[in-house]
């Protein structure tokens, strides 16, 4: 599978889960929990396939993707943060509903960026084929992936 499409397929996973949340009712804290843990589960995966694998085949093929890169880590960063304290925040807590919202709010912000801004020039310098076999070693590290958002690097950096 091409790179870029797994890594926009993951992108709609999280936003349907995003929305499914926005319906849950005020009072669905199981709903929510569940939904939020499958979040924390998803955000994490992606984000460390992200950095590990495709972060550096991007900049090496397009060096201008550098600074964009850059602050998608550091988007990372912030997220990952939020996901750690989502993971041991009570459903029933007055900031949970907040906090996720403020993480759907910088998720796609991210989301926008990665896929308007500097996506297509990746797709042009990678090629099909390149996009090809990243896309199988992305899918491959999935299952090794941490569910821990504080075990992804940027988490730390």
């Amino acid at each position: 599978m091409d790179a870029i499409v797994l890594l926009k397929e993951d992108h709609q996973t999280v936003e349907k889960l995003f929305k499914e949340f926005g319906q849950a009712g005020d009072r669905a804290y199981k709903t929510k929990r569940k939904i939020a843990d499958k979040v924390i589960e998803e955000l994490t995966v992606h984000t460390w396939i992200e950095e590990k694998i495709f972060y550096p085949a991007a900049r090496a093929a397009v060096p201008a993707t550098t600074d964009h890169v850059l602050e998608s880590v550091e988007e990372h960063h912030v997220v990952l943060w939020m996901l750690s304290e989502l993971a041991g925040l009570d459903p029933e807590d007055e900031r949970f509903d907040a906090k996720m919202t403020v993480l759907m709010e910088n998720v796609r912000h991210h989301v926008e960026e990665e896929e308007k801004e500097w996506f297509p020039q990746v797709r042009s310098a990678l090629g099909r084929n390149r996009l090809g076999e990243l896309g199988g070693q992305l899918a491959a590290a999935k299952p090794d992936a941490p569910h821990d958002p504080l075990r992804v690097p940027s988490a730390h950096e």
